[in-house]
């Protein structure tokens, strides 16, 4: 049985299973990335909701996983060389388990490469700029009165889907017919932008055609359901 006790996030969420996969995380286009990608690999694993309206991330125990302080984070206690491998931000760890499980990463180096180029674009890009107009579309920033962020970003916003709309044509999946990292790292996002930001007309979403095509395909996958409600909010 794997030993978790050098972990001192073990210590505050207890491993049931501790031979399996720990999840830290919390159902956000962040962290259902993760339980997407578990549940697409049928990867053994235990997650652990973590509430970020509780501030449980500053925990010194999240701390120590993650010096970051953001979802999702993760221990695999079978990482390379049998030894438990600590793991956060959430592209890091798509990688990690596509490599672990040579499973939606192309083995083709070029299309590898490809592929982890639209993991990044995610990153750096659409996360980024998706959740500041949540911010200032749906949340606090809607109090500021000078509107020139909201401006900005809904104007970001709309290029980066005009990306995706330009990339998939001819294309099922952000990599062609192979549905891979890529779309899992985006499927939450782009939902999560019309859904519970509620911000689709304001980026105009109904003009495009393709990325809601995409985004039907990959909602219409069983595992893309299930992860995105892993970890379960408590009632």
């Amino acid at each position: 049985m794997a030993d978790l006790s050098a972990f001192p996030i073990a210590s505050r969420w207890p491993a049931q299973h501790p031979d399996r996969i720990q999840l830290y995380s919390t159902p956000t286009p962040n962290g259902v990335k993760v339980s997407i990608m578990l549940e697409e690999t049928g990867l053994p694993y235990e997650p652990h909701f973590i509430n970020i309206g509780q501030n449980e991330t500053w925990t010194p125990e999240f701390l120590s996983l993650n010096p970051n302080g953001k979802i999702p984070s993760m221990i695999d206690p079978d990482g390379p060389g049998g030894k438990p491998l600590p793991l956060f931000e959430s592209g890091a760890i798509l990688l990690y388990l596509a490599e672990k499980t040579g499973n939606f990463l192309p083995s083709d180096p070029a299309r590898r490469y490809e592929t982890i180029q639209w993991v990044f674009f995610q990153m750096a890009a659409v996360g980024p700029m998706f959740g500041q107009l949540g911010f200032f579309h749906k949340f606090a920033g809607r109090e500021i009165e000078d509107k020139r962020p909201l401006e900005r970003y809904r104007n970001e916003s709309k290029r980066l889907l005009g990306v995706l709309e330009t990339r998939l044509e001819g294309r099922d999946w952000i990599m062609g017919d192979d549905y891979t990292i890529a779309d899992i790292s985006l499927l939450g996002w782009v939902r999560n932008l019309i859904g519970f930001y509620g911000a689709g007309e304001l980026v105009e979403f109904g003009s495009l055609k393709r990325v809601p095509a995409w985004l039907e395909r990959g909602l219409a996958r069983p595992a893309v359901q299930r992860g995105l409600e892993i970890p379960k909010r408590p009632e």
